[in-house]
């Protein structure tokens, strides 16, 4: 195994803070200028990467990945480790992110991500960052007493469009000094997805159901992080995806992926091209997978699969960034809002981690004639300081051809609607010579049926080539689309599907509070104050 040798440091998106260690930048989660946390460099792979890594398991690979972007003075690598083997121990597979092939004729294959406590991709990274937490956290207070006003607490505050919020509870439920809020937007996520928060007892959780929107919940959680009256009191950290462990964390898998591909037989690395298909809402997963190209993973494409709130597949097409979204009448006028689609994760107007991608693509483009790195980073941060100030002020922006071109370098986009996803799940359940452990086929989840469709469509565009579709979520949280898709099939019954681990959870006696959007910042925030005394304070 390699040796542990990163020295990396982290900067501001829009050039309000440089030169962080690791450990600042996830404890901190948003930067104070409200931009997220990128490596300053995105690290090379090593240079007999192909052949070191090949047979890692996925706890090896994880190792290797994380080095580049964590300072071993920072974590040892034996805490690295730990913190690895802790995370992905709790995964009921040994590989814990496998691929399987759905079709060979084709090449399509699926990349299951859904095999952590809570059936869903945000395990992979929201198990790791609940044990960095509480490796800092033990650090930080182990000359302190055990309960005094001394010890550092975190409050990590989190908005869900259903996933990050289960995952995020099951990766801190129980942890000294840590308390988690995760604000969802009321009725628009599954019954299972809001069950798996919900009926979570420890103490330290609170779920928070917002009347509005994701994107509300979103707005919300930066009102919070920018809010002075809540951070003269309380240490507030993120575990959405704007925590850049949430990204490093997602890099993994893509090498998981590529390396049990050639494992198989299946890929040839010297002959075979491969693409990567991510069903994208907040555009965080699809962002790892950049960064593993960027490393030197050599995926030849990234495609962009989105449902019918396609803000950033428009991107891809047009180069304008624009609120388009739903049109609805309210007492407040004529607004723009979130379609609600059968895949509801994927339902958001304002994909944060987009600004991430903006700031490595201006860089290139903006300052190739400037010799100065810090005078490079400081124009970059400046352009997406300018598109962001657009898109709040003016509903979006555009950018120049130049910059689009760069964008589709690496990426492209696919655009799914409900009707072609239901029917994605029926045709792929009547498949033959599927990734399906039995005689009955494959049952996908909304989301994975988006990037399935996409990859569909790439393999016919341009056949022979590889195409990876990420599977986000085990179709028993979704049961209401799965069943519409395959209500015809009537060997399908969905309680074949549904895991012993989900049966019972809508019964059982929920713990929530109600968020009136009309409260605005002022409410949310008196509602966790409150939470967070009689937490502290031990009354019920």
């Amino acid at each position: 195994m390699a040796s542990h040798t990163a020295s990396q440091r982290y900067l501001s998106t829009r050039g309000g803070s440089y030169g962080l260690s690791f450990e600042e930048a996830v404890l901190k989660g948003l930067a104070p200028d409200n931009g997220l946390f990128i490596p300053e460099e995105i690290p090379s792979l090593p240079p007999n990467w192909q052949n070191d890594w090949a047979n890692l398991p996925f706890e090896g690979l994880a190792f290797e990945v994380l080095s580049l972007y964590i300072s071993p003075t920072e974590i040892p690598p034996s805490s690295l480790m730990n913190i690895i083997h802790k995370s992905y121990s709790t995964f009921r597979v040994p590989s814990v992110t496998p691929t399987v092939t759905l079709d060979s004729d084709r090449k399509i294959h699926l990349l299951e991500l859904f095999h952590g406590p809570t059936f869903a991709f945000k395990d992979v990274a929201l198990q790791l960052l609940g044990n960095l937490f509480e490796f800092f956290l033990i650090r930080r207070n182990q000359n302190k007493s055990k309960t005094g006003e001394d010890r550092e607490h975190l409050t990590v505050i989190g908005a869900t469009s259903g996933d990050t919020g289960s995952a995020a509870i099951f990766g801190l439920r129980g942890k000294k000094d840590i308390s988690v809020f995760i604000m969802y937007p009321t009725g628009r996520i599954s019954q299972m997805q809001e069950a798996q928060m919900t009926t979570v007892t420890d103490k330290n959780v609170h779920c928070l159901s917002v009347d509005g929107t994701f994107d509300d919940c979103q707005d919300l959680l930066k009102d919070l992080f920018a809010d002075p009256l809540i951070n003269t009191t309380q240490r507030l950290t993120s575990v959405n995806s704007i925590n850049v462990s949430r990204i490093l964390a997602q890099i993994i898998y893509y090498f998981a992926s590529y390396f049990s591909l050639i494992r198989s037989g299946t890929f040839n690395p010297l002959t075979d091209h491969i693409r990567f298909v991510v069903p994208s809402g907040n555009f965080g997963n699809i962002l790892a997978g950049f960064f593993a190209k960027r490393m030197g993973l050599p995926i030849s494409k990234l495609i962009i699969a989105t449902n019918e709130n396609d803000i950033l597949h428009r991107f891809w097409q047009t180069g304008a960034y624009e609120k388009h979204g739903v049109q609805s009448a309210s007492a407040e006028g004529f607004n723009v809002g979130v379609k609600e689609t059968l895949s509801p994760a994927m339902d958001i107007l304002i994909s944060s981690n987009f600004e991430r991608l903006l700031w490595f693509i201006a860089y290139d483009v903006y300052t190739s004639n400037v010799d100065g790195i810090q005078e490079r980073r400081q124009i970059a941060a400046l352009k997406v300081k300018e598109w962001q100030t657009s898109l709040k002020t003016k509903g979006g922006f555009c950018v120049e051809q130049k910059v689009l071109d760069a964008a589709r370098v690496d990426f492209s986009s696919e655009r799914v609607s409900d009707a072609e996803t239901l029917v994605t799940i029926r045709d792929v359940y009547r498949w033959p010579n599927t990734g399906s452990p039995g005689p009955k086929g494959y049952v996908l989840d909304p989301h994975s049926a988006i990037s399935a469709t996409a990859a569909q469509r790439s393999a016919k565009t341009a056949p022979g080539i590889h195409n990876v579709a990420l599977s986000t979520a085990h179709p028993a949280k979704f049961s209401h689309a799965v069943e519409m898709a395959l209500a015809e099939e009537k060997e399908f019954q969905f309680k074949d599907i549904l895991p012993s681990q989900l049966l019972g959870l809508e019964s059982l006696p929920r713990r929530v509070k109600h968020v009136q959007r009309s409260g605005g910042l002022d409410g949310v925030r008196t509602i966790i104050m409150n939470e967070l005394e009689k937490e502290l304070n031990g009354t019920p």
